[in-house]
């Protein structure tokens, strides 16, 4: 009977340093967010979220941030990251990229439980640009090739009425929403798409507080239906502790840093109120998709 007790507790005490067995390994964590906004401001929203991460997973935690959707893409399927905050279509493209070396671990909660967002096309609101047959012959910016709302989705859905290679003037790609929403208010693109939670958070909401673009500038003239949002990616070569123990972080982060949590959604006018697990079923539609578009484009149809 001793020699069972005390090889339950020997087990027992075993447990905690084989569940953190991880670190020796990785005492340098990286996480990567995508090129929606400028630098300074992506890094200052997630700075607070990674000190918090620092304390719950007690090693060190850095930002990693690329030009372009394309840079976080890449440094995860180099394995130079561990994890990244990515939309649906580069979460997609990811997945893609590594031969399925990716997986999800959350997604974002709204306040009214839902959990997607939508692509919107906007223009200057005295444009008298007011629906897409008003934007033949016009420039549309699209924002990243790896941007599930600023390209994929209103790609696909728009092919289904227009080719938007001939409909529109020229579709560049602006380099991210920002941009592609500040070139309209000055007037380089007629249209742009990005995106939008509800009425009240969306990147031209977010442009208006920080005080980019004025109230009324931009309206949107479109709205897709809506995307599922998208995920925490973590490398699926990880040690599974490792993605286990960044999961239960992020998942807790509402409660246990309040502050860092709204500054990463995006601030007080942010209407995500949590997380919820994800796996990759969720997201092969958008894997689907993007195989369409990528067929699409080769073919020049």
């Amino acid at each position: 009977m001793r020699f069972i007790t005390a090889t339950a507790l020997a087990a027992l005490i075993a447990a905690p340093a084989l569940a953190d067995g991880w670190k020796e390994d990785y005492q340098v964590l990286k996480f990567g967010i995508l090129s929606g906004e400028n630098e300074k401001d992506r890094i200052a929203r997630y700075t607070p979220f990674e000190e918090y991460l620092k304390r719950e997973l007690g090693v060190e935690v850095e930002i990693f941030t690329a030009g372009n959707y394309d840079g976080v893409i890449q440094a995860l399927a180099a394995d130079q990251i561990e994890f990244a905050f990515l939309g649906s279509a580069a979460y997609a493209a990811a997945y893609t990229a590594t031969d399925a070396g990716v997986e999800p671990l959350v997604s974002r909660v709204q306040n009214d439980g839902s959990t997607g967002y939508y692509s919107v096309i906007v223009t200057r609101c005295d444009s008298g640009l007011e629906d897409i047959a008003a934007l033949e012959g016009k420039v549309l910016a699209f924002a990243d090739p790896d941007s599930t709302s600023g390209y994929a989705v209103p790609y696909f859905n728009l092919s289904k009425e227009v080719d938007p290679k001939t409909y529109f003037s020229a579709i560049p790609f602006s380099g991210s929403h920002e941009a592609g929403v500040q070139g309209v208010v000055n007037g380089t693109f007629d249209a742009a798409a990005t995106y939008e939670t509800n009425e009240t958070n969306g990147i031209v909401q977010r442009m208006v507080t920080k005080g980019m673009i004025g109230d009324g500038e931009a309206c949107n003239i479109w709205a897709s239906p809506e995307i599922t949002s998208g995920p925490l990616t973590a490398r699926a070569n990880l040690p599974q502790d490792l993605k286990d123990a960044m999961q239960t972080a992020v998942m807790e982060s509402p409660e246990k840093d309040k502050t860092a949590f709204i500054e990463m959604s995006g601030g007080v006018d942010s209407t995500q109120k949590g997380w919820i697990r994800v796996d990759h079923d969720r997201y092969q539609w958008i894997v689907d998709m993007r195989d369409w578009i990528k067929k699409e484009r080769r073919s020049g149809s």
